[in-house]
């Protein structure tokens, strides 16, 4: 019987439309835009300014703090100037605009395609190496990778968790990842294990990706330290509660992280982002990403570089298909509409989606009639519709009361209700509220 988590969720369609597109490289463009705040945490600060010439993995921005995260340049070029621009979250943040000429890589960066599996680094070295290429999660949080490998005192990690699950609909980017770079992968787990201690490592994949369980278990057959664990196919499996649950059987109480059971989840993506940081020093300046959509003429897999306009990718897939209403950055559930095609690629992209206007429009907002279809998808344990009343009323300590910190925004409950309600948006209200009450605190 496949493993899963134990409370909630559910299961759309999965609309992979992607899968099986083998991962194109993406043209460079004349232009990019690279957003200092790409990450969480503080913003970088510019190392550059108006008119230096910068090269391919160049650091052009310092991290600012702990948590925060250096950035390179993506291209060669010349930097325009440092100005505000609007990102995916729909403000303008600062940015570092290059015109790209030509393409000229750090020297230190090694190019060639050969797989390097000696690991001759020691943790503390790894933890550092990854600071410094600015490696972060790339499941979607762009938590700095450094600090979730420097575990707080006193606490001890016995197992890392690997994130293949991409439970999302449409976005295919880890899944082809795993197919195209799965012996990278594998070298990244290992670099990971080895920078916490840890002797055992767990892959989580759904049974939808029946081909990358087939490959990446025939692949860790030299190495029994790192076993698959196939997965039911339920959203959200791929949140760092749900997915500890479902490989390991671990619950994190609430408002805890998962080092609290022993445990740190990393994504696939990010293990290859690893492997290339510290075996060819390579910083993360490019990823992968889904353009997707039921109306999109081609839908792909792009490596991107980072401060590539979504415009490009939508060019690349096609164009932006005539009957389109939104364009999503990431998937239908967690993603985000985006203002403009314009926004550039940061190191959290996973996905663009292209929705047509049958899918994109909301019915209109409904009576709650008290069915709890909410609480009973919630997969942490939630009242949405408790949460939701309590943001619309401004009752605040009882919002968080109920714990609205703990939710991690799925979607689940906008999902399943029959009468339309903006639950999750009126969550998100409370939780900005909540959590700016709660910090007020601590000052």
């Amino acid at each position: 019987m496949l493993k899963t988590f134990s409370l909630g969720g559910i299961h759309p369609a999965e609309n992979k439309l992607s899968a099986g597109k083998k991962i194109v490289i993406l043209p460079i463009p004349e232009q990019v835009s690279v957003p200092l705040a790409q990450h969480i945490g503080a913003p970088a600060e510019a190392l550059v300014n108006k008119g230096d010439v910068v090269k391919v993995g160049q650091l052009i921005a310092a991290s600012a703090g702990f948590v925060s995260s250096n950035i390179h340049s993506p291209v060669s070029g010349k930097v325009l100037k440092i100005d505000d621009v609007v990102d995916a979250s729909g403000y303008k943040h600062r940015a570092i605009i290059i015109k790209t000429e030509g393409d000229e890589w750090d020297e230190s960066i090694d190019r060639s395609p050969e797989l390097i599996q000696h690991i001759n680094t020691v943790p503390h070295q790894i933890v550092e190496k990854l600071k410094e290429a600015g490696i972060v999660g790339l499941g979607g949080a762009a938590f700095p990778s450094h600090v979730k490998l420097s575990l707080p005192p006193g606490k001890i990690c016995d197992i890392l968790v690997i994130n293949g699950v991409e439970c999302e609909p449409y976005l295919t980017s880890d899944h082809q990842l795993m197919m195209e770079k799965s012996e990278e992968i594998v070298v990244g787990i290992r670099i990971l294990m080895k920078a916490l201690k840890v002797e055992k490592a767990v892959i989580g994949i759904e049974n939808n990706k029946l081909d990358a369980i087939e490959k990446m278990t025939a692949l860790l057959a030299e190495h029994p330290e790192i076993r698959v664990q196939a997965l039911k196919v339920q959203y959200p499996q791929g949140g760092e509660k749900q997915l500890i649950d479902a490989c390991i059987g671990r619950q994190i109480p609430s408002g805890k992280l998962p080092i609290e059971v022993g445990a740190v989840v990393q994504n696939v993506g990010t293990a290859f982002a690893v492997y290339e940081a510290v075996q060819k020093n390579k910083p993360l300046f490019e990823r992968v990403v889904t353009v997707t959509g039921k109306s999109v003429k081609n839908p792909s897999n792009f490596l991107a570089r980072i401060g590539t306009p979504m415009s490009f990718l939508i060019d690349a897939a096609g164009g932006l298909p005539t009957d389109t209403s939104k364009i999503i950055g990431g998937g239908p559930m967690m993603g985000k509409a985006l203002q403009s095609a314009e926004v550039p690629i940061t190191k959290g992209s996973s996905g663009i989606l292209i929705m047509p206007e049958e899918l994109a429009n909301r019915k209109p907002m409904q009576n709650c009639i008290r069915c709890a279809k909410c609480v009973s998808v919630c997969p942490m344990g939630l009242s949405p519709y408790l949460l939701m009343l309590a943001t619309s009323k401004t009752i605040w300590d009882r919002a968080e009361e109920e714990k609205i910190m703990d939710c991690i925004e799925c979607g689940s409950c906008n999902f399943t209700c029959p009468s339309s309600r903006p639950l999750l948006d009126y969550i998100r209200l409370g939780k900005g509220k909540v959590g700016q009450i709660m910090r007020s605190r601590t000052k």
